[in-house]
């Protein structure tokens, strides 16, 4: 009986290890790496997380394939094996796309089923070579006429990425997307029923608002990743989760987003410092790392408030004004997500983070769930 019996318990354990890699996760506890920033990988506190993103591999506009282009080639390829020297428990995956892709390509890549098919199929090799153990679509946005196409892409991914773990014997490649803070963004009906069925979770992008006068349409100061909606807008971390969970998504497919970034801006009147604002231009092309504005911060002695209403922070000094999140608004954030089932949490990107304050304030508060992190 035993020559039987060992085949079985063997392909047993490998069913295991693929329902447990597409099932679900105890925990994540994420971070995108950019590779434009030319933050070293081997300096990333790894132990912080239990999943890294690798951004980003480009679309290919002619033949539809997913690409890295040959630069970053050797640190992709190694960025795995870079990640787990401090952390061999984390999980890298492979980005696709961005804020900067061509939202073009996508649309005709999604549209037919060859092109479809060459971006599924390069990819997953591409994932496979390189040694990641996932894939993740930031596609910035697909509008309701797209909305079919993306969730025909993601079913077929999925399928896909199921068969090439049945037939390597390996577990199957995480899948995740990168997608707007809300169900409807701007009236666009994301595929929940896809996106719930195909993708391990979803990194939902509760970050980037920017607010305009209902009067001049100029713009004016404001939470620039609410956690709450103020009564002038219903633009909100919570209110994109809600709308997410009433669309049919599960909590636990749902992972909230924070930047490690602010908006910086200059204000009209030095003295109209708080929210709503009128403003008469950006500072530093409108944007500036968390590492900067404590730099600002402290150079420049700025008066700095937290706003618990919508869960935000903001400095002033002069006419400078910057929107962002300290500690306590990741801790405010991170206490919410667990607080409200979801999954965990990410932030873009690591760079950006000063000595790994914010995310070390982030972990702390998640704490470790289950076996996956210890720090």
């Amino acid at each position: 009986m035993a020559p039987k019996i060992l085949p079985v318990l063997l392909s047993f354990t490998l069913l295991l290890l693929q329902l447990h890699s597409s099932a679900g996760q105890n925990a994540v506890k994420a971070a995108y790496w950019f590779s434009g920033s030319n933050f070293p990988v081997a300096d990333i506190d790894s132990i912080l997380f239990t999943h890294l993103f690798c951004a980003f591999a480009d679309l290919d506009s002619q033949n539809f394939q997913v690409t890295v282009s040959s630069e970053n080639q050797a640190i992709f390829s190694s960025f795995t094996r870079t990640v787990q020297q401090k952390n061999p428990a984390v999980k890298a995956l492979l980005s696709i796309g961005g804020g900067n892709a061509s939202k073009e390509s996508f649309a005709a890549m999604a549209s037919q089923a060859a092109s479809r098919k060459s971006f599924i199929d390069s990819s997953i090799n591409l994932a496979r070579s390189l040694n990641f153990h996932g894939l993740d679509i930031d596609w910035e946005y697909p509008d309701n006429a797209q909305m079919s196409d993306f969730g025909t892409l993601l079913t077929e991914w999925r399928s896909a990425v199921a068969a090439e773990a049945r037939s390597s014997g390996k577990p199957a490649l995480l899948l995740t997307a990168a997608v707007s803070y809300s169900a409807n963004y701007f009236g666009a009906i994301n595929p929940t029923s896809a996106i719930s069925n195909s993708l391990d979770w979803t990194n939902v992008m509760a970050y980037d608002f920017f607010y305009n006068d209902d009067r001049t349409g100029s713009r004016i100061t404001g939470p620039p990743a609410a956690l709450f909606s103020p009564d002038r807008s219903q633009v909100s971390g919570d209110s994109g989760i809600r709308a997410w969970i009433q669309s049919g998504l599960s909590p636990k497919k749902i992972v909230l987003g924070f930047p490690f970034f602010g908006h910086s801006l200059q204000l009209a009147n030095a003295n109209n410092h708080g929210f709503w604002a009128p403003t008469s231009g950006l500072v530093n092309g409108g944007v500036m790392s968390y590492k900067e504005i404590r730099q600002f911060i402290m150079s420049t002695n700025a008066t700095k408030v937290f706003n618990a209403t919508v869960v935000s922070d903001y400095c002033y000094k002069g006419t400078t004004w910057i929107g962002y999140d300290d500690t306590q608004s990741v801790n405010t954030k991170v206490k919410y997500a667990k607080d409200n089932g979801l999954l965990g949490y990410f932030a873009w990107q690591i760079s950006q983070d000063d000595n790994w304050i914010l995310s070390r304030e982030a972990s702390r508060t998640w704490g470790s769930i289950g076996t996956i992190f210890t720090e």
